[in-house]
């Protein structure tokens, strides 16, 4: 059985499957989570979303917050089975079958690397995509992200190619979404840092 949520209405709880990698959750009726009838709610509130180490949830600038067992999610934060998640006025429980996202990972990897500036830099050219999407969908390319940082390209491969070494990213497919996905699971940057560093651009 997939994940799923209960989301607690008025009239009792609802199950919601989270069968898809992105759900979204607001007033809006558009959502995978309708929250229309709490006024409380942002229009487009937060998002879960399913990476490879579990799922999180991410706050979309939203006007009362979103909290995660009481604490205000200020960055992606990685849900476990029995988290409750309160948007506007709506309780939230997260519920999985898995008891932990990944067994195979352990506190001391879910640690991110130390980095250089530069190596921050280009994990922030990484993600200039979603610097004005309220979603992160696809890395910019090697071709972008020398664009944005005024370098050639083969210094940009040359810094990935370390970063693909810190965060433990194997040869393979889709290396550049591996990456970006790990950075954001291990707190190494997150959306928000991104839409900061890209204000004006």
């Amino acid at each position: 059985m997939p994940a799923y949520l209960e989301v607690w209405r008025p009239q009792g709880a609802e199950l919601i499957a989270l069968d898809e990698t992105r759900v979204t959750i607001g007033r809006a009726v558009t959502n995978e989570v309708d929250l229309s009838s709490d006024s409380k709610a942002s229009r487009l509130h937060a998002v879960l979303e399913r990476l490879p180490a579990g799922w999180c949830i991410r706050d979309l600038s939203s006007r009362n917050g979103t909290f995660v067992n009481g604490v205000r999610v200020d960055r992606d934060r990685p849900l476990h089975p029995g988290d409750e998640v309160r948007v506007g006025g709506t309780r939230l429980v997260f519920r999985s079958e898995r008891p932990t996202p990944d067994p195979g990972i352990t506190e001391g990897a879910d640690r991110a690397p130390d980095l250089t500036p530069r190596e921050r830099e280009v994990l922030v050219a990484l993600y200039r995509p979603a610097a004005t999407s309220e979603v992160f969908a696809e890395p910019a390319s090697t071709r972008e992200m020398a664009r944005s940082l005024a370098v050639s390209e083969a210094a940009v491969k040359q810094h990935l190619a370390h970063l693909y070494v810190k965060f433990g990213i194997d040869d393979g497919e889709r290396r550049r979404v591996r990456l970006a996905n790990e950075a954001l699971r291990r707190g190494a940057i997150t959306l928000a840092d991104v839409r900061s560093a890209h204000a004006g651009s």
